[in-house]
Parts: C-alpha cells; structure tokens; sequence
C-alpha cells in the first residue's frame, strides 16, 4: 500500500485540484489507481479485511484513501474510474466505515463530508 500517494497526491491533484486539467497527468494516476483497486479487490476476494478476517491497522491505513474513493467522498471520480467494478473493494468501504470509531474518526477530523452525518 505504499503507492496511496499516487492516489492523494497524484489522482487528487490532477483530476480535482489543478487549476489546468490535463488529459496526460490524469489518465496516467487514474491508470496506476485503477492497478491498485484492482489488486486490493483481488485481495479482498476471500477474506473479510485486508489481512485475513480480522480488523488491522492496515485496513485503518487503507480505508481513508481507498474506501472513501470508492464511496465517493473522494474527488468526485467515481465514475470515472469505474469504482463500481471494485465490488470487494466495495464491500469492505462499507463494512468499515460502519464501525462507531470510524464514524467518530470522520466526525471529529472533518475528514470529508458533512459532519452531521458522520
């Protein structure tokens, strides 16, 4: 999971961020997300969580990017990269941000969204 960079720093800012939109930078940090959304849904065929079937500080390290990427409280990208066909992905973005201290997390970080329904 070390490439989330290329998620936030790269993905973020060209698609969402720059004051430009540029067809080269976009489609490149879309292409290496999408690598990694694939690999993290084959992952997750057969198992619960990242690791195994148990809650890990790997899945509280992945969740904020990737989850909220595929939720759609991240850039606005959804469609765009196809998160739908991340179905595992899915599934575990949901199931985490169930957790009460998830919730609380969001709620008192302003992570994204509004803060009322965190």
């Amino acid at each position: 999971m070390s490439s989330t960079p290329y998620l936030g720093g790269g993905l973020g800012h060209f698609y969402a961020y720059a004051p430009e939109k540029l067809e080269y930078p976009i489609n490149r940090y879309a292409m290496e997300t999408k690598r990694q959304l694939d690999v993290l849904d084959k992952n997750l065929e057969n198992r619960q969580f990242l690791i195994g079937d148990e809650y890990t500080i790997a899945d509280i390290a992945a969740h904020p990017w990737y989850g909220g990427l595929v939720v759609g409280a991240l850039y606005q990208a959804q469609e765009f990269l196809n998160v739908k066909s991340y179905k595992n992905v899915a599934r575990w973005a949901k199931e985490i941000q169930k957790r009460p201290a998830v919730k609380r997390g969001q709620r008192v970080n302003k992570v994204w969204g509004d803060p009322k329904n965190s």
